[in-house]
């Protein structure tokens, strides 16, 4: 069952200042109220924690509407929550008829959704480089911080790192429960969207970031045609000793085929490089290699129906990755028709 509970244009000072966090650990990687209209903050990084440089408003100034974008708000009967959904239309949307559209959905929507509905209405001549597309913003739970929601919906198992800190709220990390999160996506989501915008149910992509892609390889290697393309950018393989891994090759021994088409992409900064001094370089976690792996060992599957494809993106580390990674991904995954 789903319930639709608020339907308003998405405020872009809402939307941003409906993010506090502490910071979590590196690489660990919303409700927007009335009060949370009167602020306006710099924009959440991907892995969940607030940039510097906030902007108090009195209250004064209305707050910035997003152009056809939406915010519908889901309960989850199955989970017991609430959760908001951002929707951005294509601009012909209104007039196209009973045109049907592919549906982009994304994760870590307070960084996320500005940038890619930004991106996407850019990448070409002002987005005719792409395919028109809805894009749908899969929010944090309402009443959570964005690191509590992220590290419990997009994990696949509970034993997340041990240096996870608590939230502002005190409550100690939760981890482990992606695949409760994929079923609410799958039996509430889905239905919901497809029941309100012409929506083309075979042609779903996710994208998501580190914890995000995460998530996305953890539907891709338990459901894989819940979605027809996976943008994967930075994904935190390191998780619980490489436990994807070991999906994997559970996988593999029940399946035949693995039906998906994948892009994969990681900042080349996401190594380990002791010796250089450069604080961009990850302390501990070699994640580029930890990708290399994850590629290999799909292909040498030879799993008929998937296609993988992958880049290093250069100059780029986890935090400043996935702008290009998305790019890069959007015009892999939606390319404008010929």
């Amino acid at each position: 069952m789903f319930h639709t509970l608020r339907f308003i244009p998405v405020a872009f000072g809402a939307l941003l200042a409906a993010c506090s966090a502490s910071p979590p650990p590196p690489h660990e990687s919303v409700t927007p109220s009335h009060a949370a209209a009167k602020a306006v903050t710099a924009a959440p990084a991907p892995d969940g924690t607030d940039n510097p440089g906030e902007d108090a408003n009195d209250g004064s100034f209305p707050p910035y509407a997003l152009s056809n974008t939406e915010m519908r708000e889901i309960r989850s009967d199955r989970l017991g929550r609430r959760y908001p959904l951002l929707i951005s239309l294509p601009r012909d949307y209104a007039t196209s008829g009973s045109k049907r559209y592919p549906v982009l959905f994304i994760t870590d929507v307070n960084y996320a959704f500005p940038l890619v509905r930004s991106i996407g209405a850019m990448v070409g001549d002002k987005g005719a480089g792409l395919e028109d597309f809805l894009l749908v913003g899969l929010g944090y739970a309402d009443g959570d911080s964005p690191p509590y929601s992220r590290r419990r919906d997009y994990t696949p198992t509970r034993n997340g790192p041990r240096d996870a800190v608590p939230d502002e709220s005190g409550r100690p990390p939760l981890h482990g429960e992606a695949e409760a999160y994929r079923r609410f996506v799958a039996e509430e989501v889905f239905p919901f969207i497809e029941a309100n915008y012409r929506a083309d149910s075979a042609r779903r992509i996710f994208a998501g970031h580190s914890y995000g892609a995460l998530f996305g390889a953890h539907v891709l290697l338990t459901e894989p045609a819940m979605f027809e393309r996976y943008v994967l950018s930075s994904p935190s393989l390191w998780f619980d000793q490489r436990v994807m891994f070991e999906r994997e090759r559970r996988y593999a021994a029940t399946h035949a085929d693995l039906p998906a088409k994948v892009f994969l992409s990681i900042g080349s900064y996401e190594t380990v490089a002791p010796k250089s001094g450069d604080p961009r370089y990850n302390r501990t976690r070699d994640m580029i290699a930890d990708l290399r792996a994850f590629e290999a060992q799909l292909r040498a599957r030879r799993y008929p129906g998937l296609q993988i494809e992958s880049i290093v993106v250069p100059g780029e580390d986890h935090l400043s990755a996935y702008p290009a990674a998305i790019t890069r991904g959007l015009r892999w995954a939606l390319p404008a028709p010929r």
